[in-house]
């Protein structure tokens, strides 16, 4: 035989599949509005199990992982059909959803906004260009940021949330869980780190930097190779402001060159970073949900109950529909050993059908939090 006959006998038994999986999928349906109709929930863990071991039997050794793959896929997709059918019209989430994309209108320009940091932080530089009149109040701690929201003291609130050299900011994810706050925009702000000091200050002369911790672990290269001692500041600006203050002429601070200016210090170096490729994403928190325009990305929180494939089913509801997870961030459970809660970033439009299906979904899980649907900006 050649390789065409061989093509056209899986293109015939393909077919047949297709013809089956149809079938199946029909008493699916009929599966879901029997447990809607006597309210019975849609995993039957037993029953699953019961189907794998008699079918990955009825296959051979030599195909039974194949088989049990097979298999855990079909009815991970004939779990997620009974779930569309009986979460039909029924969410609670999408209409609250639905009702904030419909009242939000476009993204405000003025806000009172509330930054972690001082005058020529970073935070600072992504407060001005997602706004075009800030009044910004400036608070010592992330968690200070969070506060000045939730209590209403800030309509807004800006934070940053990961880097891409040294990764998330895992403090603030931490600060989301704690707090009832919803993303609302985000931004990619590129981080140009600078090496300031004193009028008349030579690069030869200094023999200590100070920076915030994430500042210095991006410029980790500069710092091994200039062996100088580095020490921690709360951010970078009061590190510029410390330096400006402290009238030393063996110390400099890694901050944006905007500090230099604010501080009337000098850039001794613009080429401090490990990577000229240096973005740190910063998101935007209201304490209300809010949805505006243009808003193509959604966040939540989910965990992944403690059994195989538990995580898997959680992607697999967006593989199916052909959404793509942009991030997947874990976090411990505090007070569990080894249990982890997911913090996902999904590139979806709450206004798509699919989109609404899944969080309808979702929302009947043990434990799942949306955290908002925004645009990311740059």
């Amino acid at each position: 035989m050649e390789l065409s006959d061989y093509r056209n006998q899986l293109d015939q038994i393909d077919g047949q599949l297709v013809a089956l999986f149809k079938q199946r999928m029909e008493t699916v349906k009929q599966v879901a509005d029997y447990k809607r109709e006597h309210n019975t929930p849609v995993l039957a863990a037993g029953r699953e199990r019961e189907i794998l071991y008699r079918v990955t039997g009825l296959c051979g050794e030599e195909l039974q992982e194949y088989t049990k793959i097979l298999y855990s896929t079909l009815l991970e997709l004939s779990r997620d059909y009974q779930e569309d059918r009986l979460s039909a019209g029924e969410s609670k989430l999408c209409r609250e959803i639905l009702a904030a994309a419909e009242s939000s209108g476009r993204f405000p320009g003025r806000a009172v906004v509330a930054c972690q940091g001082m005058e020529g932080a970073y935070s600072q530089l992504a407060c001005d260009k997602m706004f075009a009149l800030p009044q910004i109040m400036y608070f010592g701690r992330f968690d200070g940021v969070f506060r000045a929201v939730e209590n209403g003291m800030c309509r807004y609130g800006i934070l940053p949330i990961e880097n891409s050299s040294a990764g998330s900011v895992t403090e603030v994810y931490d600060l989301m869980e704690k707090y009832n706050c919803k993303i609302v925009r985000s931004l990619k702000l590129k981080i140009e780190h600078c090496l300031l000091a004193g009028p008349g200050v030579k690069l030869a002369d200094v023999k200590e930097v100070v920076a915030h911790e994430q500042a210095l672990n991006q410029c980790s290269e500069f710092l091994k190779s200039s062996g100088v001692k580095f020490t921690v500041f709360s951010n970078n600006a009061a590190a510029a402001q410390y330096v400006s203050q402290s009238g030393r002429t063996d110390v400099a601070a890694i901050a944006s060159a905007n500090c230099a200016d604010l501080y009337n210090l000098r850039v001794l170096s613009d080429r401090v970073s490990n990577s000229d490729h240096n973005y740190t994403r910063f998101i935007c928190i209201s304490r209300n949900l809010e949805i505006y325009e243009g808003a193509n990305k959604i966040t939540f929180v989910a965990s992944a109950s403690h059994r195989p494939g538990s995580l898997y089913s959680l992607i697999a509801k967006f593989a199916t529909r052909g959404l793509n997870i942009c991030k997947l961030e874990s976090r411990p459970i505090p007070g569990k050993d080894f249990e982890f809660r997911f913090y996902f970033d999904v590139e979806a439009s709450v206004g798509s059908k699919d989109t609404q299906t899944v969080l309808s979904q979702l929302e009947k899980e043990e434990f799942f939090t949306f955290l908002g649907a925004y645009q990311e900006v740059f």
